[in-house]
């Protein structure tokens, strides 16, 4: 078995990385595990504990629905968090202009259906997970990170490829394996 997700690499531009550095130190009091910068990833299905034997189905089927895609880009845009700002368990960025990203995110869905594959059953809601929050010594300080960076434009994501990912935990976070590259 192994333990894994479709996801789209994003390398974080300087202004991504002085928005998590920001983050972090505000917030360093509350117990956040944060997303690597180096790891940073959009995911598009997270498949979870998989038999190896089907894993090359996976890969097959995203050589061909990805290819011909075409490449698009998408932007990283404000800052929130998943529940509610009163229980907070996720900070993240937005996704602005997410329609191409959408459409592709509905073609994979489509395959893995088509594969044989079980998926979660949500709603698709692009975003780029920052930090996982365990305990939060101060809301009030969250509120003003959450509305300092609300609106800001972070960065272009060019996109041109969709990754198959093992996901490999360790005790001091997750390691993210390249299993296979999909040009689009």
């Amino acid at each position: 078995m192994k333990r894994i997700f479709i996801a789209i690499k994003i390398t974080g531009n300087a202004l991504l990385r002085k928005m998590i550095s920001d983050l972090k130190g505000e917030l360093r009091e509350s117990s956040i595990k944060w997303t690597d910068p180096d790891n940073l990833h959009l995911t598009l299905s997270f498949l979870g504990d998989t038999e190896e034997n089907i894993i090359p189905a996976i890969s097959s089927m995203l050589d061909e629905k990805c290819n011909g895609s075409g490449n698009f880009d998408f932007f990283l845009s404000g800052l929130g968090v998943f529940k509610h700002i009163k229980d907070p368990k996720v900070i993240w960025a937005g996704i602005d202009k997410p329609e191409k990203l959408n459409t592709l995110q509905k073609k994979i869905m489509r395959g893995l259906s088509e594969t044989g594959i079980e998926t979660e059953d949500r709603q698709f809601s692009p975003h780029l997970t920052l930090g996982r929050i365990r305990h939060l010594s101060d809301r009030e300080k969250l509120k003003v990170l959450l509305l300092k960076y609300h609106t800001s434009e972070i960065q272009d994501v060019k996109v041109d490829e969709v990754i198959l990912y093992e996901s490999i935990l360790h005790r001091e976070g997750a390691e993210y394996k390249g299993i296979s590259i999909h040009k689009l």
